[in-house]
């Protein structure tokens, strides 16, 4: 459990510094330059990635229950899964799935930890999708009073929406079919 905590603090704590410390950030980048400050970020993020998944896959050998979501639970975690593939996806699109969620990542972050949230009830599940969830609704808080960042997205054009439904559905099947079961060992069909 306590890699489990030290990602999520590292994780969630390096994509807090804007929510918390815009000012912060902003001389930290000033003083590093923009793509040191990146690399340090990128790195930091990514080792605590690596202790979220290490400290996950632990907490299954010994899992604490909180609570039993009905079996039928799955089903809502999936339907929002169908939805946040394409709004993760709309955010490099723009178009009008993009301008309509505004900030379509974080929308998409808060779909998936829901979802899990619903269908899963272990304490290490609570941590993982309970901080995420409280992360992206902090951040989206802390957007209405900062300026938000510029992410790199693609040309617009007439066809981005229908990119971001195909291309979010697709990715949603191949994640749900195979990837799933390879990288989180859960099954989610059959």
């Amino acid at each position: 459990m306590t890699l489990l905590v030290l990602g999520l603090v590292l994780f969630l704590g390096i994509h807090s510094l804007s929510i918390v410390a815009p000012g912060k950030r902003d001389a930290m980048v000033r003083s590093l330059g923009e793509w040191p400050f990146k690399g340090i970020f990128s790195v930091i993020a990514i080792i605590g990635l690596v202790l979220i998944i290490k400290g996950y896959g632990a907490t299954r050998m010994d899992p604490v229950v909180l609570y039993t979501a009905p079996a039928w639970m799955s089903h809502i975690t999936m339907l929002l899964m169908l939805v946040a593939f394409p709004m993760f996806i709309a955010t490099y699109f723009p178009g009008k799935i993009s301008s309509t969620l505004k900030h379509p990542m974080l929308v998409a972050v808060k779909a998936w930890a829901l979802g899990h949230l619903l269908a899963n009830g272990m304490l290490a599940d609570v941590l993982l999708f309970g901080g995420f969830l409280a992360w992206a609704v902090a951040d989206r808080i802390s957007l209405k009073r900062r300026t938000p960042r510029d992410i790199p997205r693609l040309p617009a054009s007439r066809f981005n929406d229908a990119i971001v439904i195909v291309l979010g559905l697709a990715i949603y099947v191949i994640f749900a079919i195979w990837l799933h079961p390879a990288w989180i060992g859960v099954p989610v069909v059959g």
